[in-house]
């Protein structure tokens, strides 16, 4: 199956991290297909990929983040394109640092997981078993590193959504051992960035996009995390077609 008969869903597609994704995608062939809650960010994003691969690229206003809207966006997804065969999710945010637990409110606490890990869930339970039984599907995560330790001060609430992620993933890794779907997680323990906003030892989204766009082509590897520490790993996914 050539690059032009896949049809990516990119979850969260529309934020930094998925945006440079979203054009790594195009940029290889790929049709892409993205769903957001808000349509100026799809609009956006339409104008922010190469022209040349705007009639590639389909997006609907949905919300993957309950049960009841992630159904009615499959629905309309694949009224829109047909079929799917590869997923990428870079669902929730890539910081917080709104205070110390002790200032914080359930509520707060609440906010953060549903964002991380609620959302990643639904999206899944939903979207999955449109790859599931194809060993010529793919499903990659992305995630980061946060939920491994304490950034900073006042960021503990991102250490446990980001950890509770992290949890998830390794739980559908070791739950579904032989699952045909090519399954695998790209943990980025650095900060992604638009060109105009980087800073030092941070990735580039879309160098981020071209690598994550390279392991999907390939499709040769599964249930394996590829971590990502610096710029210099995304090279090597590049250019030795591993992490």
């Amino acid at each position: 199956m050539s690059n032009s008969d896949r049809v990516v869903l990119a979850l969260g597609g529309a934020g930094t991290v998925g945006s440079g994704i979203v054009k790594g995608l195009l940029d290889k062939g790929f049709k892409v297909a993205v769903i957001s809650r808000d349509s100026s960010r799809l609009e956006r994003l339409r104008s922010f990929v190469s022209p040349n691969t705007k009639d590639h690229l389909t997006t609907i206003v949905g919300n993957v983040g309950s049960e009841e809207g992630a159904e009615q966006a499959k629905q309309d997804l694949l009224k829109a394109v047909g079929k799917v065969t590869d997923i990428v999710s870079s669902l929730g945010f890539s910081w917080w640092q709104g205070g110390p637990p002790h200032t914080q409110t359930l509520k707060d606490l609440h906010w953060v997981i549903e964002t991380l890990l609620f959302s990643t869930f639904v999206s899944w339970k939903t979207f999955f078993p449109l790859v599931r039984d194809d060993s010529s599907c793919t499903y990659t995560f992305i995630t980061g590193g946060a939920g491994e330790k304490l950034l900073m001060p006042g960021t503990g609430f991102l250490t446990v959504g980001a950890a509770s992620t992290l949890a998830f993933c390794q739980v559908l890794r070791e739950e579904y051992p032989e699952v045909p779907c090519k399954l695998n997680q790209v943990k980025i323990n650095t900060g992604v960035a638009t060109p105009e906003r980087m800073a030092p030892r941070y990735l580039n989204h879309l160098d981020l996009g071209e690598a994550v766009a390279t392991l999907v082509e390939r499709r040769n590897s599964s249930h394996t995390v590829y971590t990502v520490n610096s710029p210099a790993d995304l090279k090597t996914v590049l250019l030795e077609g591993n992490l």
